[in-house]
């Protein structure tokens, strides 16, 4: 679930654990990152320049995607009249509920609920209202947004790809029904699969890439950390959507508006945003009206025979 505050903002990151990284429009503000090898020839990341000239830092550009996906609900005006405006550069339906907390417009009734659904690089108006003979014109609203179109069913044509190298076996460390971290609808039926750090990840089913993170290289048990996991954000045929989660930073191989095939390796799994060790977070996504929610997913077993994943199970790729 995207949710924003009153203020317009974009939204580029993805409702894992239903939170959001929300920004302003336009761009973000930059930051400081450098990154250099130690005695042992491995990468270490950091804030701070090096104080060993030694060390031969090199600077990186941190910053999301440029397409990252955007969607922001604004208020223009003109003369008396007021209008809300949504817009969304996703590639995908989106719709979105917009919650008005406080309103100077008669028209505009606090509390009132409106919905709205874009198609995929679409602008929509949300409402419009004028200003009384008072003048007031005070509005404070809230939105949420979510991917995909509601009327997707999940059709896979065949049980999920698990999403590593074919004949590897990792085990699954939490899924449904156990909910240690899943809690939210967004991930009820989520996987967690205990990948090593670096462990190439391949597609689980092929798709359109519509959203990704890549520039976190950031992890900890700490609610600061739940934005901060990299993601992939893939577009399945029947509209759903499969979200790979806490990808090593800068290892993610495809850019968004890619077609992706069925077992194409995308990116390297990793341990960033809120995470105790490196797995992979997979999940699959439906929009059910108002929020994407989790649904129940299958892995592709020896002989074509579908499986089910369960906590502390080992999953081979076939």
């Amino acid at each position: 679930m995207r949710s924003s505050p009153p203020e317009a903002r974009a939204l580029i990151a993805p409702a894992l654990f239903a939170l959001a990284l929300l920004a302003l429009p336009g761009a973000t503000p930059a930051q400081s990152a450098y990154r250099h090898r130690d005695a042992d020839g491995r990468w270490v990341f950091t804030d701070r320049a090096s104080p060993s000239a030694a060390a031969a830092d090199e600077p990186i550009a941190l910053g999301h995607e440029p397409e990252a996906l955007q969607i922001s609900v604004t208020r223009t005006d003109s003369g008396n009249r007021m209008d809300l405006i949504a817009a969304s550069n996703c590639l995908c339906v989106v719709t979105l509920r917009v919650t008005i907390e406080q309103s100077d417009f008669p028209e505009v009734p606090q509390g009132g609920t409106y919905l709205v659904r874009l198609e995929p690089h679409a602008r929509g108006t949300v409402l419009e209202a004028r200003r009384t003979a008072s003048g007031n014109s005070g509005l404070r609203y809230a939105w949420k947004a979510a991917l995909g179109s509601p009327e997707a069913v999940h059709t896979p044509a065949r049980p999920y790809r698990a999403p590593f190298a074919l004949g590897e076996t990792f085990t699954v460390s939490q899924a449904y029904p156990l909910r240690i971290t899943h809690v939210t609808p967004d991930s009820q039926y989520a996987v967690d699969i205990a990948l090593p750090d670096g462990t190439p990840v391949y597609a689980a089913r092929a798709g359109l890439v519509i959203n990704l993170r890549h520039d976190s290289f950031r992890s900890a048990a700490a609610p600061a950390m739940l934005d901060q996991a990299n993601m992939l954000e893939i577009l399945h045929d029947d509209g759903t959507i499969a979200v790979y989660a806490h990808l090593q930073w800068d290892s993610i191989r495809v850019r968004i508006g890619q077609h992706v095939q069925l077992g194409e390796y995308i990116a390297n799994s990793g341990n960033t945003g809120f995470t105790t060790g490196p797995h992979l977070h997979f999940a699959v996504w439906r929009n059910d009206g108002a929020a994407d929610v989790s649904i129940p997913i299958q892995f592709a077993g020896a002989g074509g025979v579908a499986v089910t994943p369960g906590t502390a199970i080992p999953l081979t790729a076939y």
